[in-house]
């Protein structure tokens, strides 16, 4: 397993084992999103603000991964749906696993709605994602939403343990899930899975304050950091926003001092 442990030590912290991951993949479901037109610019800011690793679908990976400034942990994702379809929450699978290995990727990553109309084949999907990434030493970011026409609540405590807990026994390697919105629920979350788990961003939060108070909580609770997108690449400054984020998931930071480190008030 040590080809998977070096690739994890490219999307991972090795000292901390938590990850600043920001996922780029929004343009085929939502179009070109603002902070996403200059694909290049919005990694190179991720990259320069300290992220651990980005996610990309196959087509961008030429045109925004690689090139001048700071290097980046690539993940490639595979699952894709647009905003169009009668049924966003219906993912397919878009590339393969091999075809992220030529590209260079780092890891793969995948997405599944629990309690969509056709969960059966997005886990279907996932069990042979996962045994294909055990074949090649790579690891596996499960990407786990519960949404559908009967979920109530997608961040209920109850369903957010179970999507994780789906993820580890399914073969992820860390899985991603929303936050369930406090600490004490959370901590179960992560208590009953084997995997790191890190946190969504969801839509785009109302003041930095409150997004930050939700990474600090998260990782208080146990959690392995964030894969968090909107709130940093459509931010008025992605690096500051980023270094914010890094220093709270890496370093431990309060809040406040987080804020300090986005003004640029403190390094």
């Amino acid at each position: 397993m040590i080809g998977k442990m070096i690739r994890l030590e490219r999307i991972m912290n090795r000292e901390t084992n938590r990850a600043v991951i920001v996922p780029l993949d929004h343009g085929v479901s939502s179009g070109p999103i603002p902070g996403l037109v200059n694909l290049r610019g919005a990694v190179s800011k991720i990259a320069e603000g300290g992220a651990d690793a980005i996610v990309l679908h196959k087509g961008n990976v030429k045109a925004g991964h690689r090139g001048r400034g700071k290097d980046i942990g690539l993940i490639v994702h595979l699952s894709a749906s647009t905003s169009i379809s009668p049924d966003p929450n219906s993912k397919v699978l878009v590339c393969t696993v091999e075809e992220a290995i030529r590209l260079g990727a780092d890891a793969i990553s995948i997405h599944v709605n629990l309690g969509a109309d056709d969960e059966k084949e997005m886990l279907k999907d996932f069990g042979m994602i996962a045994r294909e990434c055990e074949y090649w030493n790579m690891p596996l970011l499960a990407m786990m939403y519960v949404r559908g026409k009967n979920i109530k609540n997608s961040c209920d405590p109850k369903l957010v343990k179970h999507a994780a807990r789906v993820a580890g026994e399914l073969g992820a390697d860390i899985v991603k899930v929303s936050y369930t919105g406090d600490k004490e629920s959370f901590r179960e979350v992560v208590e009953g899975t084997h995997i790191p788990v890190v946190i969504a961003g969801g839509e785009k939060a109302e003041s930095d304050e409150e997004v930050l108070k939700i990474i600090k909580d998260a990782v208080e609770a146990g959690g392995a950091g964030v894969s968090i997108g909107r709130n940093i690449f459509q931010h008025k400054d992605p690096v500051a926003m980023t270094r914010a984020v890094k220093a709270i998931v890496h370093d431990n930071v309060s809040i406040e001092q987080a804020i300090k480190i986005m003004k640029g008030e403190i390094k």
